[in-house]
């Protein structure tokens, strides 16, 4: 196998892409990215996210190309030696809804995983999936309980705390202390093009003003057209509210990269818009 590191961006770097943090494999033209801090545990765990070309589409595109997305969840699973059978993905509708995988068939869009945007699990063998396309993946794992967690985190499951959310289900449901939780951050469009009107802005303004950093987390923007830009740091909101909820600063580990800035490795819809593909965030325990 190669492994190949990217230098992804020279506007990345210099803005806080932690190369420390990641590494980025190469094997016949299938790109993953993974953290550092988890191929710590990799006897325990497997994790990856996806870069271009594989796509696994979206919500809409799916049941059209149904023989295209298996056979790149097929492709990245086979580089892991996983089997893209066990593979359990949300129908994701940006919601705040958490759901632990038990015993439930695997599949994707299966219908116990209707408006479902993160799943939990201590079972084995159950690969657990996201879409992404600019929104932030969330990858959990508790080394003590041997709990994972795949979060889907848009602007709206930043909002509704669904970061918050993921860890008090792996409290209440497997016992777990925020103390031990690992939470990894991948790859997702950040404050430096995720520009929005003024509504969305004095919304989290409104429901984040609490923040000591919050003009850190909202600032303004550009003008368009004599219209007024802004600015918010939702990766920074999801670090936040997880160390309220307990976890250490230095168990939350942050990739650092911009989806738009690099809409060359990662699908973005912000860049692609409707005809965005989408990358996909796996992490299961063997």
């Amino acid at each position: 196998m190669i492994y190949l590191v990217f230098k992804i961006s020279s506007y990345i770097m210099a803005k806080g892409g932690a190369m420390e943090n990641y590494i980025i494999k190469n094997n016949n033209g299938i790109s993953y990215l993974q953290f550092t801090r988890l191929l710590e545990y990799e006897e325990i765990i497997q994790h990856a996210i996806s870069l271009k070309p594989i796509n696994i589409g979206c919500n809409n595109t799916f049941y059209k190309k149904q023989e295209e997305t298996y056979a790149n969840y097929q492709k990245l699973c086979n580089m892991l030696k996983l089997d893209y059978q066990n593979i359990y993905r949300p129908y994701q509708t940006h919601t705040d809804i958490v759901k632990c995988v038990k015993s439930e068939d695997a599949g994707i869009f299966t219908k116990d995983f209707r408006d479902v945007d993160a799943l939990v699990t201590n079972r084995k063998n159950k690969i657990l999936s996201i879409s992404i396309a600019d929104c932030i993946d969330l990858l959990f794992f508790d080394p003590i309980k041997r709990v994972i967690a795949n979060t889907h985190s848009g602007w709206q499951g930043t909002y509704k705390l669904i970061s918050m959310k993921t860890v008090e289900n792996m409290v209440d449901n497997y016992g777990c202390n925020p103390k031990d939780i690992i939470c990894c951050i991948g790859p997702s469009i950040r404050k430096c093009h995720f520009e929005v009107d003024e509504d969305i802005s004095e919304k989290f303004y409104e429901k984040f003003k609490y923040l000591a950093n919050i003009n850190e987390v909202i600032s303004k923007g550009r003008q368009y057209n004599n219209i007024q830009k802004y600015n918010i740091d939702t990766v920074l909101i999801n670090k936040e509210t997880m160390l309220q909820i307990g976890l250490k600063k230095e168990n939350i580990i942050d990739c650092g990269l911009c989806t738009v800035c690099n809409s060359d490795k990662f699908h973005s819809y912000r860049v692609d818009k409707e005809v965005a593909g989408r990358n996909t965030g796996i992490i299961v325990l063997l």
